[in-house]
């Protein structure tokens, strides 16, 4: 079976050609040689020695014996080539070990190594997480004791965040802390769902804990976030005694086996020892400072497993010889033919792609304000990236992640009964990438992030430096021949959305407002609808003018021709017949669904509770 993840074609469009590298002194080393290479490096370890550990590290799953929690062998190896590599901290400042590459550049290195096996990246992602509220909050004691050693993912690390009976409501918490006299804090208390809790790929791991100092005030304004370690750690940076940090059960998942997803008991068989990190009371906003990583983490996760499922698909529907073609079939003699002949193959795999390269020049860009956020030369510029980045978000986690497990759905349907057992990867992916829909904040929390949050940040204006940029690349594309169609389809999806975006935020300020937040997810997928048709029409009027160069025409006969015998023809065509398809075929269900929210049916919120059914 081929080894595929990505489409390295592609991934190069959206660097060089749709996004192009940001300029500028700070990453003056990243020229496209050096990009070129680093990506080529991830895709080599991806394949060479993560991939491997996919299906395996789902078999064997992580086994929990007397409170140690061993993950699947085969993935020592390959976090010990991943450290090596120095891939944990490719985009953070040199300073704390980190290789200071632009994040859009790390985006595509880490779309590889997530696609390769999402489970085992979760180990990184959380170390990471956790090293930047170190650096971000952290007194120079804990950076000098912790930092380091976390980015080169000598040490690992977690988010504490979820109790038994404080899920998505962290206010609800019950774990406390109490003030020792040498100005540590003991810490006990229950924490479940904890991605990468326990594990013995580092010799210790940190624990960013929120808790509540006795004495603090109820709810989120009480929350304080401490450092505990697994180990203690001495003045000297060595390992002190364990800190009863107990994992007392590890659960049985639908995916993701190969990461421990952990109940940890901190406090109950021996003290837990905490550092506060930040200051008193300002744990959720600390914690919260660093979500919209997390967030893009999660969306790049569904991305990761959604291009594997494309492409394995992809490669799969070439090779598998089944029926006869739906015309040339009714020839005597004629054989049968690869199911990508077949029609609705076809769709489904457009379909597939649509949404896997609308993803990818999402994420990208999302990546790219970052970059431009940090190379600003003056605090409006970058206040500007920096909401960018805000809206983008619930997009990015949401809208990517719900949309992911509908292309690895039809990954299996592409794969027929083959898709559905264990022995090809898709059935794999798609078990993988339902959490994604869950952690990190709910794909409906992330909505009502959006409705209530995102829309009306800064009085609107946030929101819309998003208009505008995509207002922009519309104005743009009207000049491109070849895609007038398409461009005046997207600039009068646009312009609904603003009318029904401002209509939804009027009533979600009214007395309206549960009526408003029964359609703040409808409000999700018709925002990332409008999105994905503006990175396509992106790619379409970047692709255009190439292909006219390269095949003398826009005539579908005559790229039917050339694209057999140069890839950038059948690259570029395949550009905008993909726009065509998901502006065309996609977008006119998401003017349907910005209908209905206008109209604001009421059946939501009027349905009595006791009309939901009986038991």
């Amino acid at each position: 079976m081929a080894q595929l993840i990505s489409d390295r074609r592609d991934v190069d469009f959206v660097l060089h050609e749709q996004f192009g590298l940001v300029d500028h002194d700070k990453f003056a080393e990243f020229n496209k040689k050096t990009v070129d290479l680093i990506v080529s490096e991830a895709r080599n370890l991806a394949i060479k020695e993560i991939l491997p550990t996919q299906k395996p590290g789902d078999e064997e799953g992580c086994v929990l014996e007397n409170g140690v929690v061993k993950v699947p062998e085969c993935f020592k190896r390959a976090w010990e080539l991943y450290k090596e590599g120095e891939w944990l901290a490719m985009t953070d400042d040199p300073e704390v070990g980190g290789q200071g590459m632009p994040k859009m550049v790390g985006i595509a290195a880490s779309e590889y190594l997530v696609g390769a096996n999402s489970a085992f990246m979760l180990y990184s992602a959380m170390t990471h997480g956790a090293a930047k509220l170190v650096e971000a909050f952290g007194t120079e004691e804990q950076k000098a004791l912790y930092m380091k050693k976390m980015f080169s993912g000598e040490w690992g690390g977690t988010m504490l965040l979820t109790e038994p009976e404080a899920g998505s409501d962290v206010g609800a918490l019950t774990t406390s802390a109490t003030l020792n006299d040498d100005g540590t804090y003991s810490i006990t208390g229950s924490k479940i769902f904890i991605s990468a809790g326990e594990h013995d790929l580092c010799e210790n791991i940190i624990h960013p804990v929120l808790a509540r100092i006795e004495g603090s005030p109820e709810g989120t304004k009480g929350i304080s976030l401490f450092l505990v370690p697994k180990y203690l750690v001495n003045e000297d940076g060595s390992l002190g005694d364990f800190n009863n940090v107990v994992c007392t059960g590890i659960e049985e998942k639908m995916g993701i086996h190969g990461n421990a997803t952990c109940t940890l008991s901190l406090g109950e068989k021996g003290k837990s020892i905490g550092t506060l990190l930040g200051e008193i009371n300002k744990g959720m906003p600390e914690m919260f400072k660093m979500m919209n990583e997390a967030r893009a983490f999660v969306g790049l996760q569904g991305f990761g497993v959604a291009t594997a499922s494309y492409m394995y698909s992809l490669d799969y529907a070439r090779t598998r010889i089944q029926g006869r073609h739906m015309v040339k079939g009714r020839e005597p003699g004629a054989k049968s033919v690869p199911i990508i002949q077949h029609p609705d193959v076809r769709r489904q795999l457009l379909n597939m792609k649509a949404m896997v390269d609308g993803m990818r020049s999402l994420l990208y860009l999302n990546g790219k304000c970052s970059d431009l956020m940090v190379t600003a030369e003056s605090d409006e510029e970058r206040e500007k990236y920096s909401d960018l980045v805000e809206v983008l978000t619930p997009i990015v986690k949401g809208y990517v992640t719900d949309k992911a497990l509908e292309v690895c759905s039809h990954g299996i349907q592409i794969y027929g009964g083959y898709g559905y057992i264990k022995e090809f990867p898709v059935e794999q992916l798609m078990r993988d990438s339902r959490i994604f829909m869950i952690y990190e904040g709910t794909n409906g929390i992330q909505a009502m992030d959006l409705l209530g949050r995102k829309l009306s940040m800064k009085k609107g204006r946030s929101f819309g430096y998003f208009i505008e940029w995509m207002e922009k690349t519309i104005q743009e594309s009207k000049s491109v021949e070849g895609i007038e169609n398409i461009t005046a389809s997207v600039e009068s999806a646009k312009e609904k959305f603003v009318s029904t975006a401002k209509i939804l935020g009027d009533r979600a300020r009214s007395a309206d407002v549960m009526n408003a937040f029964s359609f703040a997810h409808p409000f999700l997928e018709v925002t990332g609808d409008v999105t994905m048709a503006w990175m396509l029409l992106w790619r379409a009027m970047v692709a255009a003018p190439k292909l006219v160069k390269k095949a003398g025409s826009l005539e579908s006969s005559v790229v039917a021709e050339k694209a057999g015998k140069n890839k950038d023809v059948a690259f570029y065509a395949g550009q905008i017949r993909t726009a065509e398809f998901f502006i065309n075929t996609l977008l006119p269900s998401a003017l349907a669904k910005m209908d209905a929210i206008v109209a604001g049916d009421r059946a939501v919120e009027e349905m009595p509770e006791a009309s939901f059914g009986s038991k």
